[in-house]
This record gives C-alpha cells, sequence and structure tokens, in this order.
C-alpha cells in the first residue's frame, strides 16, 4: 500500500497494539494529528504540557507493562519532553516519544522551532533517531518498539522531519526484527544460579532485596512464591514495592535513608543479601563501606552494566529475573532459622521505630493537627484496590511507608531522576489505563504546582482521580534537612502559612492558590480537611464522584518530619527518629 510518513506512524500504532497516545500538538506534526483525527481505533489525550504527556505515557506503561506512547512538536515541544524522557530512562520504563523536526532542507539553518533533538535526548534515553530517509521510516519505528520494550526496557526518541510525515511512497509495516550488535540475556547462567541457590541455603542470616526489576519484569507472582517457600525476611527498594504483598509477614518494608527500622537492622546484620533488579544505590546503601559489612553479595539484573557497580558482588547473575527464579525456586531449600526471626521480630515490634514510622515524631511538640499517617491510612483504607501515584519528597516517603500495598504495578512513582512535578499528570495516564479503577495522587502542596494545568485533561476526560494534598506549606523535604542539618534557616522552602488556613479556612495564604477554588475553576471538585472529621466526610463524597477529578487539601502539621532517617554519609544503622537527633 501507499503511506505517507504520518500514515505509516499511524499503522504502526496498530500493528503494535497502541489505541492510546498522549501528546501536543504544533505546526510540524499537523499531519500526523490530521490523521489521527480520522484513526477512531486511536484515542489521543491531549495534555496541557509537553511534559505531561511523558509522564502520563510513563504511567500508562508502567501500569498496563505496555509501550506508553507521546507525540510532540519540533523545537520547545520536543525540549520539554526531555525530564519526561530521563524520569523514564532511570526507572526502565518501555516508552516511544515521536518528536517532528523541521524540514529536512532546513534542518542546521537555525529554523524556526529547530532544536538538535536527537543530540539533547541522547544522555536520557536507551536509544534514540532521526529519520532522514521516508523508506527507512517503517523499519525505525519497529526497532524502537523493540529496544523500548525488550532488555532492560526504556523510552525512545523517534525524530521526524515534517516533509517525512508527508511523503507518500509503497511501504509496508515490518513484522520481524533484526539489529546486529543488540541482544539481551534471558535465562542466566545455569552455574551462576546454582551458586547462588547453594549459598542461600547455606545463609543463616539471609534477606532478599526486591527491585523495580522484578515488576518490570513480570516475576512478582515467581517471587513471592521464592518468599512463601523459604520465608527469607525481604527488604524492598523504591521502585520495588508491590512485588510482595506489604501485608506478607516476610516483608521488612523499604531500605535506605528512609527505610523502615526492620529493614535497615536487617541487611545490616545479614550474612547474605540477594539483590533482584536494584541498582543499590546511594539512597538504599548509606555509607557504602558500612554497607552489609558481613554479608555475601548475589545480584541478579538483565543490565550487566548495573551489576557491581556499586558494592561488590560475590554471586553475579545476568538474565531475566522471571526466569531465573523459575529455574531458581526447585533448588531453593526450606531451613529453620528461629534465631534470625526472633530476631527480625524484635526489630520490628521495637517501640522507638513504631512511633516514627507511623509519623509521631512530633513527640518533644505534641500536635492537635492532622499527621501524614492519619491521613495517608485513612485515604488507603477508603481505597484499599487503588493505583497510588506520587510527587517526590516527603509526600512520597510517607506514601511508600504508610500505604498497604498488595499487588505489583500499583505504586507508580519516580525513583531515580526524583521528579517533582511527576505524580499528577502519571496519574492521568494511569487513570486512562486502568478506567474502572479508582487512582490516587498523593502530593505536596509544592510539587502538585508543577503540573496542575492538567486538571484540565482530567476534567475533559472525566477522569475521578483523588488528589490528596499533604499540605504542610513548605517544600517539605528541603525543610526537614534545612531542619536537621541546616540550623533551622529554612531558606526559600517556606510556601505559606498554614496556621492562618486553620484559623480562616476561606481565606488563602499568600505564596499559595487556594486549592479549592483552583478545582472549581478547572471544573473539578474539592474540599478543605483541618481534622479527621473533616477527613471521614471528605473521603465519603470523593468515593461517590465518578466522572471528575477531586482534591482533598489536608492541612497537615507543618514541621512532620520522615522517620526514621540515614543521615548523608551515615551508615544504614546509624537512623535518627526524631529531630532530638539533629546532625549538625
Amino acid at each position: 500500500m501507499v503511506f505517507t510518513g504520518a500514515e505509516m506512524v499511524i499503522e504502526c500504532l496498530r500493528k503494535e497494539g497502541i489505541d492510546t497516545i498522549f501528546g501536543y500538538p504544533g505546526g510540524v506534526v499537523i499531519p500526523v494529528f490530521d490523521t489521527l483525527f480520522h484513526a477512531k481505533d486511536i484515542r489521543v489525550i491531549l495534555t496541557r504540557h509537553e511534559q505531561a504527556a511523558v509522564h502520563a505515557a510513563d504511567a500508562y506503561a508502567r501500569t498496563t507493562g505496555k509501550p506508553g506512547v507521546c507525540l510532540v512538536t519540533s523545537g520547545p515541544g520536543a525540549t520539554n519532553t526531555i525530564t519526561g524522557l530521563a524520569t523514564a530512562n532511570f526507572d526502565s520504563v518501555p516508552l516511544i516519544c515521536i518528536s517532528g523536526q523541521v524540514p529536512r532542507s532546513m534542518i542546521g539553518n537555525d529554523a524556526f522551532q529547530e532544536a538538535d533533538v536527537v543530540g539533547i535526548t541522547r544522555p536520557v534515553t536507551k536509544h534514540n533517531y532521526i529519520v532522514t530517509e521516508r523508506e527507512k521510516l517503517a523499519k525505525t519505528l519497529k526497532e524502537s518498539f523493540f529496544i523500548a520494550s525488550t532488555g532492560r526496557p526504556g523510552p525512545v526518541v523517534i525524530d521526524i522531519p515534517k516533509d517525512v510525515f508527508t511523503q507518500p511512497i509503497e511501504d509496508s509495516y515490518p513484522e520481524e526484527v533484526s539489529l546486529i550488535g543488540y541482544s539481551f540475556p534471558g535465562k542466566g547462567h545455569k552455574g551462576q544460579v546454582k551458586r547462588a541457590a547453594a549459598a542461600i541455603n547455606e545463609a543463616k542470616k539471609p534477606v532478599f532485596f526486591a527491585g523495580g526489576g522484578i515488576n518490570v519484569g513480570d516475576a512478582s507472582d515467581i517471587f513471592r512464591q521464592v518468599i512463601n517457600k523459604t520465608e527469607i525476611p525481604v527488604v524492598m527498594s523504591l521502585m520495588g514495592i508491590g512485588t510482595l504483598e506489604t501485608s506478607n509477614p516476610n516483608n521488612l518494608g523499604m531500605l535506605g535513608m528512609h527505610g523502615t527500622y526492620a529493614a535497615n537492622m536487617a541487611v545490616s546484620e545479614s550474612d547474605l543479601v540477594f539483590g533482584i533488579g536494584v541498582r543499590f544505590d546511594d539512597r538504599v546503601t548509606g555509607d557504602l563501606a558500612k554497607f552489609a559489612p558481613d554479608a555475601k553479595i548475589i545480584h541478579l539484573d538483565i543490565d550487566p552494566a548495573a551489576i557491581a557497580r556499586n558494592v561488590p558482588v560475590e554471586v553475579p547473575i545476568v538474565g531475566d529475573a522471571k526466569s531465573v527464579l523459575e529455574e531458581m525456586l526447585p533448588m531453593l531449600e526450606v531451613k529453620e532459622r528461629s534465631a534470625w526471626y526472633k530476631t527480625i521480630s524484635d526489630w520490628r515490634s521495637n517501640a522507638v521505630c513504631r512511633n516514627a514510622y507511623e509519623g509521631f515524631n512530633a513527640v518533644e511538640k505534641p500536635t492537635a493537627r492532622l499527621m501524614p499517617y492519619t491521613v495517608l491510612t485513612a485515604v488507603n483504607k477508603k481505597f484499599p484496590e487503588a493505583i497510588v501515584t506520587t510527587e517526590v519528597g516527603q509526600n512520597q516517603m510517607w506514601t511508600a511507608l504508610f500505604w498497604d500495598f498488595q499487588k505489583p504495578r500499583t505504586f507508580i512513582t519516580s525513583g531515580g531522576l526524583g521528579t517533582m512535578g511527576y505524580g499528577f499528570p502519571a496519574s492521568v495516564g494511569a487513570a486512562i489505563a486502568n478506567p474502572g479503577k479508582r487512582v490516587i495522587a498523593v502530593s505536596g502542596d509544592g510539587s502538585f504546582q508543577m503540573n496542575l494545568q492538567e486538571l484540565a485533561t482530567a476534567v475533559k476526560n472525566r477522569l475521578p482521580i483523588v488528589i490528596v494534598i499533604l499540605n504542610n506549606g513548605y517544600l517539605g523535604m528541603v525543610r526537614q534537612w534545612q531542619q536537621m542539618f541546616y540550623g533551622g534557616r529554612y531558606s526559600s522552602t517556606y510556601l505559606n502559612d498554614v496556621e492562618a488556613v486553620e484559623k480562616q479556612p476561606e481565606v488563602t495564604p499568600d505564596g499559595t492558590p487556594d486549592f479549592i477554588k483552583l478545582a472549581d475553576a478547572y471544573g473539578a471538585a474539592g474540599f478543605r480537611v483541618l481534622n479527621e472529621e473533616d477527613l471521614a466526610s471528605a473521603l465519603e463524597k470523593v468515593a461517590n464522584i465518578n466522572d471528575r477529578p477531586a482534591i482533598i487539601d489536608c492541612i497537615i502539621e507543618p514541621e512532620a518530619n520522615v522517620f526514621p532517617m540515614v543521615p548523608p554519609g551515615a551508615g544504614l544503622k546509624e537512623m535518627v527518629f526524631c529531630t532530638d537527633d539533629e546532625q549538625e
């Protein structure tokens, strides 16, 4: 058949099973949007910013396992995607970003809205292309989807000049792809798998360290079988949350700077740590010299470059997590480790740990204000099956610590890059991808403002997203560091006076919009919450709102902190539990 370049892009989407794309139009991509106008089988979600389009496509991919797709124009349209691409790249998200480019004859001439998209995006993508020959478009599209979704997944950018979109040729979409030099592992080396299983069986104090690679590799089911058989305790990376039910007795919670007391202590005292789909990054390890000092490290990852990058590894396994765990399961033995389990039980019941974990860190100055733990546990109880997205900072850590996650692909957050402004547009993508499922967007009052324009997208598409704003009047995580390590000098982190809101709920404090009025302006619902009674009432009301988003603006304790905390440069055992442990 004869296809224009724009028609071939749409043919590609159909062949790859893509029924939804996120985007923002502009001059050079008008031919594609015009073709989409007639393509009734492909839904176009118009976001209000290109960064939000990438974040929404990212969350679409994270919750479904299918590649997310976004479409943007040239120049600033393409450059606005950089943060979203870097976010997806850090967290191994399969994503295709199609960007328009000026006509081929104008490239390099500083044409209107020209940018070197390939050069700019190379450091933040798995791969990228510029299509300078119409004949190579179909092959490039096929390769892009293959690269994005195989091995360690990641974003791929395809930059297409306008005249390539409009040029018709006799063409067909390839059925197969073959890339010289591109390969990825499947099953791990049999000898290494046996060595790892033997080391696990011999260990007296083993710990499994579950990372995002288990979720990405759809290995949660087999991982749960491994844990249920061996009853070996598990710690999670931020991205690994959901791989094992939070309520599972073997789940010790998140590891690292804001990890649980039990998780940090278990790894520190272990004699074997089996990391699966993890990077052993600095927020997890703390001082590397003090990380699991007596433990053998087994590291399983599909990306060979990730293994032993940060910690010395006794048994490296390069392979697909699902395949390796399936092979390893029958080799693993049920062992009696009562002393180890008793020690872990004692750590979990530690009173200081529980108080810090539940957010009651204001012990030196009791408060009647709402605490984050109270808000999040109430929302969780009302919506136990929800998909949860977060922004980055205190709201993210509190959600990771307090929410009861039962399934993989239900905790959607920016891990490696730590992108404020990610969570709300991600909730749009998650809601589009999962119709009929409730999506909760947990936000801070600072981070929500970075992409709040997507209220228009959520209202337009009648998405019943519940936006829970933990409003403390600060850029909370930076403020916490300033309180603990910079003498309480709150430089450029103070946003508003939440005490004024408590005294006069109808008054908008300087520096922050009235989120309730903002919701009304966009056509969403809005509720301000000052206490537990307000919260219960608001949750009852939003549970019955199914045709538009709702904001619950929760005024919380301004100086609530995330504890436990491992100070920068300290080891995992050197946790602090309240500001009395302040480090100057």
